[in-house]
């Protein structure tokens, strides 16, 4: 499976003689060559989803027509090109997404005409649902988690507690939708299902990052909270400590203090009238503040990553942008200055031209002198 196979020449050159340049795109992307799409592809695809003139329904129900092929290579490349414009498209890709009334129904989808069929097929299926599953908590709550604002002033620090307490489920299922992926290290045996781990591994981080402002918020809140509130959050924060223990072994950060559990456990138990107000008031002293902290630092520690991966995209745009330059600056001749201007293109061509310095395209265009 190595280079395009000659079905994906043959179904590029139709897009090309139907002039569909995105059909043409995003065959491209999802071709039968055991890699990852290739970054340009999925650029000229952002491209066209911050175009006004572009169908968004078009393009998704190319990128769907794609995932019914029989190659789980053509099918796995289909989704993570899907997942990239989730993520770096214009938001109007994933509202159409999330308008949708299914999206990837790919449960039973199974490649048995290779041996590696039969695993790929599995990340296959967990993939789609987590793609299905962001697509619908946009619709449930009309933000992205891993793109809404974090910090002090945050959506999710400044949320109201009734809002929190229905948001917080909402992440916790994408959540785990995506730890069910669970590919191991030595189960990325190709450039496709890497390509796959690296966009959940991004997105892991930037919605726990959210999930982990959320608790912070809840904790802040929980004593102020009603009984049935505080039955909800305490529920939210036990689910909270299994994920991050089961989080810990896919991004290796620190875990949150589980004394904590023990406190809020208390907080209800005296609402019932089974412990004292005293007994709240040492546990409050004792271990939120700390809580806060510990889950105040982890955020920061998510942010330095989120941080982290934007410089590093910035660095490769700029690196890609000046291979541009310089490969544009050798494909394109000069005449010397001892040529006549007057000597037809015809005479030019027999004769050796000596290179002289070009100029540099991406200059700003200076006005003709002034005679």
């Amino acid at each position: 499976m190595s280079g395009q196979s000659l079905t994906d020449r043959i179904t590029a050159a139709q897009h090309s003689v139907t002039g569909s340049a995105v059909a043409k795109a995003v065959c491209k992307a999802s071709t039968h060559e055991m890699m990852g799409p290739k970054q340009k592809h999925l650029d000229y695809l952002i491209h066209c989803t911050n175009e006004l003139n572009m169908s968004i329904p078009q393009l998704a129900d190319t990128l769907l027509e794609r995932t019914a092929n029989s190659s789980w290579v053509v099918v796995f490349k289909a989704l993570i090109t899907t997942h990239h414009l989730m993520m770096y498209g214009n938001e109007r890709f994933m509202q159409y997404l999330a308008s949708r009334n299914s999206l990837f129904n790919l449960s039973n989808f199974l490649d048995k005409s290779v041996i590696q069929g039969y695993d790929m097929s599995t990340f296959i299926r967990r993939y789609s649902r987590y793609l299905n599953e962001k697509a619908l908590s946009y619709r449930l709550v009309a933000v992205d988690f891993t793109k809404m604002k974090r910090g002090p002033d945050g959506v999710m620090r400044t949320m109201g507690t009734d809002k929190l307490l229905k948001t917080l489920p909402v992440i916790q299922n994408q959540l785990d939708v995506l730890l069910d992926f669970d590919a191991h290290p030595n189960e990325l045996t190709n450039g496709v299902i890497s390509s796959a781990f690296m966009h959940l591994f991004k997105d892991s981080i930037r919605l726990f990052a959210a999930y982990n402002e959320g608790i912070i918020n809840l904790l802040e809140k929980y004593f102020d909270m009603k009984k049935n509130q505080c039955k909800e959050g305490l529920e939210s924060y036990k689910k909270f400590l299994g994920r991050m223990a089961k989080l810990s072994e896919f991004l290796k950060v620190a875990e949150a203090p589980s004394s904590l559990f023990e406190a809020l456990e208390q907080h209800v138990a005296s609402l019932e009238g089974r412990r004292t107000k005293e007994l709240l008031v040492a546990y409050r002293a004792n271990n939120l503040s700390s809580a806060v902290s510990t889950l105040t630092n982890t955020g920061k520690a998510f942010s330095q990553v989120v941080e982290k991966q934007k410089k590093q995209t910035l660095d490769e745009d700029q690196a890609r942008l000046q291979a541009l330059k310089e490969k544009r600056l050798k494909e394109i001749p000069v005449i010397p200055n001892s040529a006549s201007a007057a000597e037809s293109p015809r005479i030019l061509a027999g004769k050796n031209i000596a290179a002289s310095p070009a100029a540099d395209l991406f200059a700003p265009v200076m006005p003709p002198p002034t005679r």
